[in-house]
């Protein structure tokens, strides 16, 4: 866990400002919009959101939907609701099972992290964030049996991991939790390489999951991640024992 925590503060430096002499009277209505705009930034720089100074690795995963506004485009508002909330409540409720916190839904995604697998220094809890991404892929099939009792379409979605650095943010006006890094950004790009209905994992979640047994890893076509390039992918399945 994180022992100390300080807010980082930004300074944001003096914008001189368009002088609004000979400046056509619509277009001063503007300027002087944008002036109380900046005036409120400066005011909020040390407000709502903090972080906390150091960055810490984590287990993180993404579930996202497939072809979401292709099927919910013939479905009437109350159905496509029921459509999303099925999906998003089902999703969230494995991860809480498996530990993880749930950041928050961006459309038809869901974020979350788990608080435990901090440094890698619990190799279990890392273990158990694998055991979350099947477990989403292995309830495809009841969650769908859910759906058709609503009489809704079935629902396909992709799973995507991996370990890094994150930093969390903390809100002075919600309890809740956000994390910011170059790990969220590559696990939400990798999410798109996985097949509907599996999961895929990160080249650094690899190199500690490889020693689990009881798991497959397929190596996947890799791809460029700023200046690493051919960052390395694998699906993940439970492996057959003989």
């Amino acid at each position: 866990m994180i022992q100390a925590k300080s807010t980082i503060s930004v300074k944001i430096p003096s914008i001189p400002l368009m002088s609004t002499l000979n400046v056509p009277f619509g277009n001063k209505i503007e300027r002087f919009r944008i002036e109380g705009i900046i005036a409120k930034i400066r005011a909020a720089v040390h407000g709502e959101i903090s972080f906390c100074g150091t960055q810490r690795s984590y287990c993180m995963g993404i579930v996202d939907m497939v072809n979401s506004t292709k099927i919910t485009a013939n479905l009437e508002n109350s159905r496509m609701c029921e459509y999303y909330r099925i999906y998003l409540n089902s999703m969230a409720e494995i991860a809480k099972e498996f530990g993880a916190v749930v950041i928050k839904n961006i459309g038809d995604s869901i974020l979350y992290y788990f608080p435990d697998t901090c440094d890698a220094e619990d190799t279990t809890s890392v273990q158990t964030s694998l055991e979350c991404s099947l477990a989403m892929v292995e309830s495809y099939g009841e969650i769908n049996r859910l759906m058709a009792e609503y009489g809704l379409p079935p629902v396909s979605y992709r799973v995507s991991s991996d370990y890094g650095k994150l930093t969390i943010a903390k809100s002075s006006v919600s309890a809740c939790e956000d994390i910011f890094g170059p790990t969220v950004n590559t696990c939400a790009k990798i999410n798109g390489i996985a097949m509907p209905n599996s999961t895929v994992v990160g080249g650094d979640l690899y190199q500690i999951a490889r020693q689990f047994k009881g798991y497959g890893f397929h190596s996947l076509v890799g791809f460029s991640v700023g200046v690493r390039l051919d960052y390395p992918v694998y699906s993940l399945c439970r492996k057959e024992m003989s």
